[in-house]
């Protein structure tokens, strides 16, 4: 599993800059579907600490506060990050969001089984190689409590932009300046090796429409 161009990882760290920066809260106030479903997950298995990996400018982070969890929200985007804490201050969500800028090729800045659930939508999909997506899923098992709850999106290699645009390698594409990491079934399920694979659930979002996969899976208690 070859290493990720660390060109492509600055160049793409730079792009979601100017992305955030010209279009202030780009994705809207409502959350994701995924983060409904994954609230509700997190609820039925008792989890309070919820760590989310790519926030973004907080939509999702946010919708966590609200329904009651604390959240550690992480990206490599100070920008969207900075629009998070803005919406945190506006809201009075202070003692529920704290926000870390950090990029998820290195160690995640948490102690071990320090959170009880962990959510990520459509972060391990970014322009991050096969041996990245191990090493991070590791950190995520880390991190997590035992009885801790992962749930993920990616978009899969039935997607129709899966095999065009500017080929990275290692099932990475480029459009748009967007690099994207599809997933075929066999990568999730290797993901999944020591952990109960609840559900992988195919769904569609946006324009296009982007085909993902919504992965929730808990580790043993």
């Amino acid at each position: 599993m070859p290493e990720q161009d660390p060109e492509l990882a600055e160049v793409q760290r730079a792009h979601w800059q100017q992305t955030y920066t010209a279009h202030p809260g780009m994705y809207g106030d409502e959350p994701s579907a995924p983060a409904v479903h994954a609230a509700d997950v997190f609820r039925a298995a008792g989890a309070e600490r919820v760590l989310e990996l790519g926030s973004g400018h907080g939509r999702d982070a946010l919708y966590f506060a609200r329904r009651g969890f604390t959240v550690t929200a992480t990206d490599f985007s100070p920008v969207g990050l900075d629009q998070l804490r803005d919406a945190v201050s506006d809201l009075g969500l202070g003692d529920a969001v704290d926000t870390t800028v950090h990029d998820v090729r290195e160690k995640l800045p948490l102690a071990d089984a320090s959170v009880d659930a962990v959510f990520a939508h459509m972060l391990l999909c970014m322009a991050l190689s096969s041996e990245e997506i191990h090493a991070l899923v590791g950190e995520v098992r880390r991190v997590l409590r035992p009885g801790g709850t992962f749930v993920y999106t990616v978009r899969h290699i039935s997607d129709a932009h899966y095999g065009t645009g500017i080929a990275h390698g290692d099932d990475i594409f480029e459009h748009g300046g967007f690099a994207v990491h599809f997933f075929d079934r066999a990568l999730v399920d290797v993901l999944a090796e020591g952990w109960r694979l609840d559900e992988v659930h195919a769904f569609e979002e946006g324009e296009l429409p982007r085909r993902l996969w919504q992965v929730t899976q808990t580790l043993p208690g």
